[in-house]
């Protein structure tokens, strides 16, 4: 039988040189290097009057080294964190073998929503330093991230009323229940398990009822009332790819030289048009008089685009219908992912829905008559309407004698037509406006729809979108732990922060040694 060394699997004390632990040309020494030599941290010390008496603090220098390393290897929980610093050597050793609790950590990141806006200009300073600021274009975009709170408590005021009504009522279902239980002759007291379950619907109604009592409604600019939401009032439902969340839109400014990003913030709407001009005036101290703006269609507006237009502004901000004008994605909906099949599945017995003419099925002539999918002529008295938004429209009516005997009917007519009518089917035509080449917005889409202007901003994606990529998937930011527009706007500025000191851990200041 062949013989092999002995091997001991129990505990073996090894000497560990903690400053050899930081690796030159990594994140971790890159980022000891920025903030013991590079970023000022006073007003963070000035945070603290224990000089003579109260107990001894931890150094906001190690605090801020073990967050951002934490965020830069996915760790987001407070007590995540608390467990890394005491177990991963690489955390001991940038620390000083601090180990702070998840409620210290917690506390300071709360605690840096002041401070957080400086210490993220003093990175960019570096970054700028470095050479690592092109100003040749800025990408504007945001991401979508669910927050800490349930969309379940969200709705306007009357329908978070109306929740905390059908709360008191299932609690009172219970009572009844048991009541009823009772005059049968059973005479045990209500189940534990039934009286927390009762409890906590009474004080769900409770909190609901006061947060409607010392909240006043959300409305927007047009006066119409949001939805608020219980849990954190400043966040919002949002749409996206993957169904309805909610939470806040992480929005960054993008440098497209090396993918830094200049400019951070979040938003409590799933709307973005309020950012860009905000984005804008944020990367101002980055930004030249030649450097392009490009933004999606999700920041188009006319008042946006007016206003750059005043202010000089170089940009490229993409509207509703850019792509509808590029024959390039002419084809596009054939590489559209076809739809689950469970969601259009219909009940059982219920009738087919049938697909019916649109007026982009009729064929509208100059001499106020159109023509149905039929062939068949409808005419139109040649009034122009217009609508409470301004846009102006003409009607067309064909005959009921035509539409009775057409074979295309059920595929035009939602009904039977009314007896002695005489009328058929109606339709509407728009009134396309008169585009005024003067205008901005109209000048803007003659720009972006150049061939050097689609060149442009053809490198918008290519810039943003893989610093959300880095920052959702590589440092796995998947949701925001903290509530509240402020907290959060200091976790993703943090989160910014890691993404442009992994870009300067590559330059010499990664690989810088002190003398």
């Amino acid at each position: 039988m062949p013989r092999y060394k002995p091997q001991d699997h129990n505990s073996l004390l090894l000497p560990v040189v903690l400053s050899e632990q930081i690796i030159p040309g990594s994140f971790a020494f890159a980022l000891n290097y920025l903030v013991d030599h590079e970023l000022d941290l006073a007003p963070l010390d000035a945070q603290f009057k224990n000089d003579e008496v109260g107990a001894s603090a931890y150094d906001p220098r190690v605090m801020l080294k073990i967050v951002l390393l934490a965020y830069s290897q996915g760790i987001i929980s407070s007590r995540g964190i608390e467990q890394t610093c005491a177990r991963n050597v690489q955390f001991i050793a940038i620390s000083g073998d601090s180990q702070p609790s998840h409620t210290h950590i917690a506390k300071f990141v709360c605690s840096l929503s002041d401070q957080i806006k400086p210490l993220f200009a003093q990175v960019l300073i570096t970054c700028d330093a470095q050479g690592l600021i092109g100003r040749d274009m800025f990408a504007i975009d945001g991401v979508k991230l669910p927050s800490n709170a349930s969309k379940e408590r969200s709705g306007t005021h009357a329908e978070l009323r109306h929740r905390a009504d059908r709360l008191d009522k299932a609690a009172d279902k219970i009572i009844s229940l048991h009541q009823a239980q009772d005059k049968q002759g059973a005479t045990e007291a209500l189940e534990p398990k039934r009286q927390a379950q009762m409890e906590a619907l009474r004080k769900e109604a409770a909190r609901t009822r006061e947060f409607l009592n010392n909240t006043p409604p959300r409305q927007n600019r047009k006066g119409d009332e949001l939805k608020t939401n219980v849990t954190d009032p400043q966040s919002a439902k949002m749409a996206t790819n993957k169904g309805v969340i909610q939470g806040y839109a992480g929005q960054a400014a993008v440098d497209s030289a090396h993918q830094v990003i200049v400019a951070a913030d979040v938003i409590g709407s799933g709307s973005e048009q309020a950012m860009l001009l905000p984005m804008i005036e944020q990367s101002q101290p980055y930004r030249e008089e030649h450097t392009l703006i490009t933004a999606d269609a999700g920041y188009h507006s006319d008042a946006n685009i007016a206003h750059l237009n005043r202010q000089n502004i170089p940009a490229m901000v993409a509207d509703n219908q850019m792509r509808s004008r590029d024959e390039r994605f002419e084809n596009q909906d054939k590489y559209k992912a076809n739809p689950d099949p469970l969601a259009l599945k219909k009940a059982t017995g219920q009738p087919k829905e049938v697909k019916r003419f649109g007026p982009k099925d009729f064929t509208f002539n100059d001499d106020n008559t159109a023509t149905c999918p039929a062939g068949q002529t409808m005419k139109s008295p040649g009034t122009i309407h217009t609508t409470a938004r301004g846009l102006d429209y003409q009607n067309y009516t064909a005959r009921a004698v035509d539409c009775n005997n057409c074979e295309l009917s059920k595929q035009c007519l939602k009904g039977p037509l009314k007896p002695n009518d005489g009328r058929g089917r109606q339709v509407t035509r728009f009134v396309p406006k008169q585009k005024d080449p003067t205008h901005p917005s109209e000048r803007m889409r003659q720009a972006i729809d150049s061939p050097r202007g689609r060149q442009l901003y053809s490198q918008r994606i290519g810039t943003v979108e893989p610093v959300f990529a880095n920052i959702r998937h590589n440092k796995r930011l998947s949701r925001f732990n903290h509530r509240g527009r402020e907290k959060v706007n200091t976790q993703w500025n943090l989160y910014c922060m890691v993404h442009n000191i992994e870009k300067l851990s590559k330059t010499k200041l990664g690989y810088q040694v002190d003398q």
